[in-house]
């Protein structure tokens, strides 16, 4: 295929300022051949490759593929030329379409027969769960075959187990009918009833005779096996240069010797099939489950040896590949995630080993709390204060707090890319009560002082500062979109320095000559709402929400996203002031000019324009269609429009002062990180820009809490956001700029809002994410002082204070390793042999008293409650919902079972039931520029109208998105969903298209999500749950499961009485669709009471002649002859009983169209009918309208002329996304 790509000016803006006023064309050649490929002992088949492609792609479809996946060492050789891992097809000579590849097998190393085995291992478990439970390798459950009852073909149709036809029961589960309490646990994870654990092998391990003795090595062993079949059989087995072999090695007696018979063969699968027959699946690969169940697996650990990855090398020269075209982003993003993603596993391994004591210290000398480790060429340091460095910032807390503000700043400065300037490969980690920071290594740091490496910043707080000509150079590239002010500060010298950064921002130049910066932790301007200043009064608006409140450090930051949003609300100020100030300069004008002569001209500042606009209209759509984060020439617009004459420029400067503008010429808002800041002190000659510094920043703290939580709280109220869960509701937050310190504000504001009824659901998610977060605060200091061997017993009673009804008194297991006869010495000693037990004096009462106490210290938030059922009771939220939340938060896996919160004689949970411990990891996530663009652009076109313009468009951007992260990826999902629908919406039906997204779309959700959003499903106080109700409503009425169905639209009418009020078009629609329904089942005098409520409603709201309003006017009228038919009828009955002459009523099933059309309008589907000359004329409209748009003129009151013409059908989404 032949890709051709418009990068638009607005849209495809590099670092590096390329001309955005010219086009750029690029055309990529990606068209696809057809290679065979002739694999050892099987028939040459065809692989579909692009050009684009490398060798090693090649290589690991092959170890994916079903009659290839147990081959690891081999090459590909193209006419007896080996070809090179690393090449791309394009590039190798002689490759063309119908060219045969051949995969010749390769002497084996101990390396590479350890990959071997490891593969196998691999391939032979892939079927077991355990690994997904566990997350092993990234590996996550995936339930899409017990979703579709059976395996699929590439068709989308179900596999059929034999001839007969199979019926399915679509019937719901008793546990997700409306009204139903139970809250059960065990369908998270579906179980597919046909599994069986696969039986080949009972052991395949390394041998206890390895390593091989130097006579054996000359002969080319390199390791040996040793296995156990279904059968008992022992075997054991040489690894060596040429393959795999039977040698005459028992448990007792080391023979090397081949056995005899002896078979020598280059894959050990094959040898394996010559003792017993085995079929073996590909195994697939994410994500850790907070439940899981008790699984025998085939157990190892492997260290494959190997040099040591320089990671910091690997990820800045990613990031320096060629980015001028597209086919160098691509390349250059691919990279960069690979490598990312490597990286954070690596240094989500590496914390985990520091924690669990597996790692060295460096300086083992020192307390455990100040210890620091390297493992694998990365830097491992706790979240504790080292040395008093955050003592008057907070100490530990503000210690912990640091690493996540630093992420934040690496995430920014590679956001903005600037060629030259490098950040540190970070990962911030949350294992088992700690929080562990890994960093890439600067090349040559760990040889020189601190004091000598830094050339640009502060090593102390500002106490000593100095700066440097490049790094101003090129953080001031980065200031315009960061929004950061380039300003002086004094050092210990009073001498003045200039920064474009917070002091803290410390700048390195490595041995490798690249310039780094580090320590970002004050990117982003201070939150003066918690952080009080003496002799500093905030804004009005901040005070009356009891602002400045104390918070326990001093690192609080406003998030980015606040920034932003902040400017674009000062921008819009000015825009508007300076419009105000022209027109009243023209009023003057025209007023002066008519006392003297009517021939007089008006002036040249401003053109004549219409009296409905004003300058700022024209302004205002050329920078409004572009970023105001991307864009470095915000004000050119402004200028143009401006200042043509001085009384012009003073309209400017006025707006910029009244803004907090840096500039007095266009608008540019930047703030000072280091306002503030304790030990930073500044020249006097810029006294009056801190003081605007300061305002600016009090400004932002106000247009938190009087803009930004109330705009959450509308977009609530108007569903436009929905919350589900605490996850959803911190995105939320989020997006807005809230920190979710806010959240105690934010729950405050809704008790108050005269609405909180309809936002009750809301209510309930922000109380159990707050009482969540809480008791995570606590559980961190809390497992820090448990023993390793005593982890399951703490957690267990540390669930069972925070959920149980059962007044918990700590269980102390009896020690495994301690003899019945010794118990009574040893009855004193710890389990575990351990000296630490305080985790056991915590009761359920203590541990409540200080959720509350957090509550308020942190939040400010008063709960009233002192256990768990009194939450229960008080605030509607359900057990194991608190459960899931603080499992995800914690790390905490548990066994899938149904636990019984409620008894009082019994604990809840014991130490059986916590399997395991895992991290919780914040990391930087890399996104595919061009293909993220590309989707924008689609959506842009879908909500436009362009159906087929945008769905070319997101598939180009699929094709993208696997480019660069491969298969699975929430992006791809995304696309995928968004095709799908698209797909139907244009009427594309054909099985394969439609099903080919949402097979993908499965497998992504069920093993990033589904093990968890099957809770979610339950929470039906939710809006959005309408759709669900609704969908599942009209699905059981078209297969004639009346009572079901009327279950679940009943439910929906009260869901969306209660959300959209009882006046709401939605809730006339479900009344008409619960009247459907009892008319399927004869019952007319209750379908005509539920139409009659729908058709009030329509009355009201759109009036008589609306078109819904005549239909169900008409439905009425069938409704009440039914009614009256079914009444004579039954006269008739009683009257004469068995003789009476009945004509028959009409009762008919709902037809599929009826149903799919109610299942399109309550999805947001609607099909709007025009004819072709009806599609002429809306075409030319929405040209006319754009050209007009383009000149700036009004096209409110335009209406499209002549009248339409009901013909054809033309889809139309009116809620794609």
């Amino acid at each position: 295929m032949s890709l051709l790509l418009f990068n638009h000016r607005a849209q495809w803006r590099h670092n590096g300022g390329e001309d955005s006023n010219e086009q750029e064309v690029i055309v990529i050649q990606d068209t696809g051949f057809t290679v065979k490929i002739q694999a050892p002992g099987t028939e040459p088949f065809d692989l579909q490759v692009s050009p684009q492609e490398m060798v090693q792609e090649i290589h690991q479809v092959l170890m994916d593929r079903e009659d290839t996946c147990h081959r690891t060492c081999f090459s590909l050789q193209l006419d007896s030329n080996v070809l090179d891992n690393f090449a791309e097809l394009k590039s190798i000579e002689g490759l063309q379409e119908g060219s045969l590849l051949k995969v010749v097998e390769e002497p084996y190393t101990v390396r590479e027969a350890r990959i071997h085995v490891r593969h196998i291992r691999d391939l032979l478990k892939g079927l077991d769960p355990s690994d997904a439970y566990n997350g092993v390798d990234c590996n996550s459950l995936s339930f899409l075959s017990v979703f579709t009852d059976g395996d699929l073909g590439d068709s989308g149709k179900r596999k059929k187990k034999g001839s007969e036809l199979e019926q399915i029961d679509c019937t719901p589960p008793e546990h997700i009918l409306p009204g139903s309490k139970e809250r059960p646990l065990l369908p998270l994870q579906p179980q597919n009833k046909d599994w069986k654990p696969m039986q080949c092998l009972k052991v395949l391990t390394m041998s206890g005779w390895n390593p091989p003795p130097g006579n054996r090595k000359m002969h080319g062993d390199l390791m040996y096996l040793y296995m156990v079949t279904v059968e008992e059989r022992h075997i054991s087995i040489t690894a060596s240069t040429r393959g795999f072999y039977l040698n005459q090695s028992t448990t007792y007696t080391f023979n090397p010797k081949p056995a005899n018979p002896s078979f020598l063969s280059h894959s050990l699968v094959e040898l394996l099939s010559q003792i017993r027959r085995l079929h073996l699946p590909s195994g697939l690969r994410g994500t850790h489950t907070w439940t899981g169940t008790h699984t025998s697996r085939l157990g190892y650990e492997e260290h494959i040896p190997g040099q040591t990855r320089d990671w910091n090398e690997e990820l800045q020269t990613t990031r320096e590949l060629a980015r001028k075209n597209l086919p160098d982003r691509l390349l250059r993003e691919r990279a960069i995630f690979k490598v990312h993603s490597d990286f954070a596993a690596a240094a989500t391994r590496g914390s985990m080993a520091v924690i669990d004591g597996n790692v060295m210290a460096i300086n083992p000398g020192e307390e455990t709390r100040m210890q620091m480790f390297i493992w694998n060429n990365i830097f491992f340091s706790l979240g504790f204060d080292v040395r008093d460095h955050y003592r008057e910032l907070g100490g530990d807390a503000a210690a912990h707090a640091a690493p996540t503000n630093d992420l934040n700043g690496v995430r920014a400065y590679g956001a903005v890319d600037v060629e030259g300037l490098y950040t540190l490969g970070t990962v911030v980690v949350d294992y088992r009560g700690y929080r562990v920071t890994a960093q890439s290594i600067i090349p040559g740091i760990l040889e020189r002082e601190q004091e000598q490496s830094v050339i640009y910043g502060s090593i102390d707080f500002g106490k000593t500062v100095v700066s440097h000509g490049k790094y101003l150079e090129l953080l001031e590239r980065t200031s315009r979109p960061l929004k950061v002010q380039r300003h002086n500060v004094l050092n210990e010298k009073d001498e003045s320095m200039e920064l474009c950064s917070s002091v803290e921002c410390k700048g390195i130049i490595g041995n490798d000559g690249r310039h780094y910066i580090l320590d970002l932790l004050r990117t982003f301007p201070p939150d003066l709402n918690f952080l009080p200043v003496e002799g500093e009064e905030l804004s009005p608006e901040s005070v009356r929400q009891g602002f400045p409140r104390q918070h326990r450090h001093r690192l609080a930051c406003l998030r980015q996203e606040l920034i932003e949003a902040f400017v674009e609300h000062r921008y819009l100020l000015f825009m508007k002031m300076a419009a105000l100030q022209l027109m009243q300069q023209k009023a003057n004008k025209e007023s002066k000019l008519a006392t003297l002569t009517e021939n007089s001209s008006p002036g040249a500042a401003v053109p004549a324009l219409p009296s409905t606009e004003t300058p700022d209209v024209t302004c205002y759509i050329d920078i409004h269609s572009t970023s105001l984060s991307s864009s470095p020439d915000l004000s050119n617009p402004t200028l143009t429009c401006f200042h043509q004459d001085p009384k012009s420029r003073e309209v400017v400067l006025n707006a910029c002062k009244a803004v907090g503008s840096i500039s007095n010429t266009s608008f540019d808002i930047r703030f000072n990180p280091d306002i503030f800041s304790p030990g930073v002190r500044f020249p006097e000659d810029s006294a009056d820009d801190i003081q605007k510094q300061k305002q600016l920043l009090k400004d932002a703290g106000a247009f938190m809490v009087s803009c930004q939580i109330p705009s959450l709280v509308k977009d609530c109220l108007d569903h436009s956001a929905l919350p589900m869960d605490g996850a959803t509701l911190t995105e939320a937050l989020h997006q807005r700029g809230i920190n979710v310190r806010y959240l105690g504000n934010v729950l405050a504001f809704v008790d108050q809002t005269p609405a909180k009824a309809q936002l009750e659901h809301f209510y309930r998610i922000g109380i159990s994410e707050l009482i969540t977060r809480c008791a995570k605060h606590i559980f961190k200091t809390y497992l820090q002082g448990v023993e390793l061997s005593a982890l399951s017993a703490s957690v267990s009673h540390f669930l069972n204070c925070f959920l149980s009804s059962f007044d918990a008194v700590a269980h102390l297991p009896a020690d495994e390793l301690v003899s019945r006869r010794k118990n009574r010495k040893r009855r004193n000693r710890v389990p575990g042999g351990g000296d630490n037990t305080a985790w056991a004096s915590l009761t359920p009462s203590e541990l409540w008293k200080n959720i509350v106490s957090e509550a308020q210290s942190y939040y400010h938030f008063t709960l009233h409650c002192e256990n768990a059922d009194q939450v229960v009771e008080k605030y509607g939220l359900q057990k194991i919902t608190l459960l899931r939340e603080i499992s995800i938060k914690a790390g905490i896996q548990i066994l899938i079972k149904e636990y019984n919160f409620d008894s009082r004689h019994k604990p809840a949970f014991t130490e059986e039931d916590i399997l395991n411990i895992f991290p919780v990891v914040k990391h930087v996530n890399p996104k595919a520029s061009d293909a993220f663009h590309f989707f924008q652009s689609g959506q842009a076109k879908v909500q436009q109208g362009y159906l087929k313009e945008g769905c070319e468009l997101i598939n180009e951007a699929l094709n993208l998105f696997n480019n660069v992260y491969g298969a699975m990826h929430v992006e791809i999902c995304a696309c995928l969903r968004l095709l799908a629908r698209l797909n139907y919406i244009m009427g594309d039906h054909h099985e394969v298209c439609c099903f080919r997204h949402y097979k993908h779309i499965l497998i992504f959700l069920s093993r990033y999500w589904a093990s968890s959003t099957p809770t979610l499903s339950r929470n039906m106080y939710t809006g959005c749950v309408y759709y669900v109700s609704g969908n599942i409503g009209l699905v059981l009425h078209g297969v004639m499961e009346y009572d079901l169905s009327l279950r679940f639209l009943e439910n929906a009418l009260a869901i969306n009485s209660k959300y959209h009020g009882p006046r709401s078009l939605k809730v006339a629609l479900s009344h008409h669709l619960v009247a459907r329904v009892y008319e399927s089942k004869a019952e007319f005098r209750s379908a005509l009471q539920q139409e009659k409520e729908g058709y009030t409603i329509y009355k009201n709201q759109v009036g008589e002649a609306h078109e819904k309003t005549k239909e169900s006017s008409e439905y009425l009228k069938y409704l009440t002859q039914q009614a009256v038919a079914l009444q004579r009828t039954m006269n008739e009955i009683y009257k004469n009983g068995s003789n009476a002459s009945i004509m028959p009523l009409k009762f008919t099933a709902p037809s599929m169209a009826s149903v799919l059309e109610q299942l399109n309008i309550i999805n947001g589907i609607i099909f709007i009918p025009l004819s072709q000359k009806d599609l002429e004329n809306l075409k030319a409209e929405v040209q006319r309208r754009q050209q007009l748009q383009e000149s700036g003129k009004s096209v409110e009151d335009l209406t499209v002329d002549g009248p339409l013409e009901l013909e054809d059908k033309i889809p139309m989404d009116v809620n794609v996304d």
